[in-house]
């Protein structure tokens, strides 16, 4: 028997209703679902004309037609130079489509690169300020909606490796020594047992509050600075606190004072330092200790394992980053035949991993100094000034130096990097990064010959022979490296020979200044080895041809003045220098007031 129609009709809406209403009773959960996982994409825009408020509103699904225009709007602007205009725009083209990652992309190298580089160089403190506004843009916000984006995490690396690591902006020493100054008072002294601490750091704050051991230490800082009433500003003004006392309620110091040495304050500290990393920096201290432990630089005293990386430098923090996008967002186990899929952002991310660990071993070591302020006409490169607890300025230099601990990192880093490419269909990247290991491998021998480790260079001149066969090294390690640096010294001309031989004989001066004792007996080693291979370039015959370089020992005596006269070394550091010479080198001593002995009588008899 067959229903009515008017029946099936009925039967057919009721249905309907029922699964309508049904639907309806389950949109709460799922648009609460949807912004628990930041699915929301339809964010009111702020600050925004009225007529793009209403356009977005009003065009609904249509919004990707907006941001298409806008995008070719702030692209326009970007070319023209109008920078800030286009940093609107592409603030409002993430709030219409935040899983949009070029634009992050676009919105952070414009901050970070064009904006600050139209900021006048005599300003660096904001020029500074946009270039943290792109890393921060990133690292706060662009991965946090794109945590798959692995073009997100090489552009975040790339602002830490290129535009603070590197030179090429004119108030680099300036970021560098921002990054180092925040940077050092949450790392304290970096050993392994201090990152452990970190790593078993309580990670939520209700877990320090329910501790009955800190309850009286922070029911008394409660007491003593009404800053400390807010639970979630109390960590950073107890770091503050810790570093600049003035501006809080003497009081506060004081609780400071009564705690101190007990198991509670260390424990918060060290909880404080973890918060700090963990929620500003982003930095989880689970993986900077596994990087420490895979990339550290290799301990002197046991050549299997690793000391901390200082992460006060920049190339650390750009590791990392990449390390990330790659764990997070890089490819993984990858089948054999799906190893032609490497994107080129994996490639670059690669890259930037080896770079670091290379700029690591370049200039690994970081020394910083307080030095008078020099007049802003005294020098080219703005001075990097901080504010004293006094309030008047203090200036600090920050000085890098090369870390031959990192070479190992670095070998075994890029050995598994070109392994992982060597069956990839993208053979540029391939044969890229092989030319780079061997032209690192090559710098790596003399830097080691040169440092007096001879076994070391040996070492990687076997490995430049095994990897990459060539008739260049054909010879042995020693006349390899002479016939090298003889050919180099050999195109030089005798200013610039003597000019490297005082630069040297300055550097070896700086390191005694700081008591790196061995690297400074290796450069006044490599001082004499030019002076000497430039007396043995031209024999008898061709004396014609050669200008005698001063006596050796005045030309210390010339570079010591120089160290002196260079204002880019603060007064205690040179006070340092002066003060072991005396002591421990008084023969040094003595040679340098001969020269200026000598060279006061020859004046005399010019002047006569």
């Amino acid at each position: 028997m067959r229903l009515p129609s008017t029946t099936i009709c009925f039967i057919c809406v009721a249905l309907a209703a029922v699964l309508l209403i049904t639907a309806g009773e389950q949109l709460d959960f799922i648009n609460s679902q949807r912004q628990q996982m930041k699915l929301i994409s339809n964010e009111p825009l702020k600050n925004a004309p009225p007529s793009l408020a209403f356009a977005t509103i009003a065009l609904g699904a249509f919004r990707g037609l907006v941001v298409d225009v806008l995008w070719m709007r702030a692209d326009k602007l970007k070319e023209q130079g109008q920078f800030f205009d286009a940093r609107q725009l592409a603030e409002w083209i993430t709030t219409l489509q935040p899983r949009f990652a070029s634009v992050w992309e676009f919105q952070a190298w414009n901050m970070a690169y064009n904006i600050s580089a139209a900021i006048p160089a005599e300003q660096p403190d904001q020029r500074w300020q946009w270039v943290k506004n792109g890393y921060e843009l990133l690292r706060d916000q662009g991965i946090v909606l794109n945590p798959r984006s692995i073009l997100l995490y090489r552009e975040l690396a790339l602002i830490f490796q290129h535009k603070i690591g590197d030179i090429t902006d004119d108030a680099h020493k300036y970021y560098k020594l921002q990054l180092a100054m925040a940077m050092e008072p949450l790392l304290g002294p970096a050993d392994n047992r201090y990152f452990e601490t970190l790593v078993d750091a309580p990670a939520d704050w209700r877990q320090i509050i329910n501790d009955a051991n800190l309850t009286p230490l922070i029911t008394a800082l409660k007491s003593a600075d009404k800053a400390f009433a807010r639970d979630n500003e109390f960590v950073g003004n107890y770091l503050a606190l810790r570093q600049n006392a003035g501006r809080f309620n003497p009081e506060a110091l004081r609780t400071i004072d009564r705690f101190r040495g007990t198991p509670a304050l260390e424990k918060f500290d060290i909880f404080a330092k973890a918060w700090q990393l963990r929620n500003v920096w982003k930095l989880d201290p689970v993986l900077m200790q596994q990087l420490n432990q895979l990339y550290g630089p290799v301990d002197g005293n046991d050549p299997n394992a690793h000391l901390p990386l200082d992460w006060r430098n920049a190339y650390s923090h750009a590791m990392y980053w990449a390390v990330k996008g790659l764990q997070t967002a890089g490819k993984k186990d990858v089948p054999t035949t799906d190893k032609d899929n490497y994107s080129m952002d994996e490639v670059n991310t690669d890259r930037i991993v080896s770079h670091s660990l290379q700029n690591l071993f370049h200039n690994g070591k970081i020394f910083i100094y307080d030095m008078p302020a020099l007049p802003s006409s005294a020098s080219s490169s703005p001075p990097a000034t901080v504010p004293t607890e006094a309030g008047g300025p203090m200036t600090k230099e920050i000085f890098l130096r090369p870390d031959l601990r990192m070479f190992e990192p670095y070998n075994n880093s890029i050995l598994k990097i070109i392994k992982k490419y060597k069956d990839a269909k993208n053979k540029g990247a391939y044969t890229g990064m092989q030319t780079g290991h061997k032209n690192m491998l090559k710098s790596a021998v003399f830097a080691f010959y040169q440092a007096g480790h001879i076994q070391q260079a040996h070492k990687i001149y076997n490995q430049l022979r095994k990897l990459y066969p060539s008739d260049e090294f054909k010879d042995s390690p020693d006349v390899y490296v002479k016939s090298r640096f003889r050919e180099e010294i050999g195109q030089l001309t005798f200013n610039d020979v003597r000019g490297i031989i005082q630069m040297i004989l300055q550097e070896a001066y700086f390191r005694f200044a700081v008591h790196d004792d061995d690297e400074a007996y290796v450069r006044e080693k490599i001082a004499k080895e030019v002076y000497d291979l430039y007396g043995s370039l031209y024999s008898d015959e061709n004396s014609q041809k050669r200008i005698n370089l001063p006596d050796f020992k005045l030309l210390r005596y010339l570079a010591i003045v120089d160290f002196f006269n260079d204002r880019q070394y603060p007064l205690i550091l040179k006070q340092n220098l002066l003060g072991r010479i005396k002591v421990e080198r008084p023969e040094l001593s003595e040679q340098f007031r001969e020269q200026e002995e000598e060279l006061i009588r020859k004046q005399s008899e010019q002047q006569k």
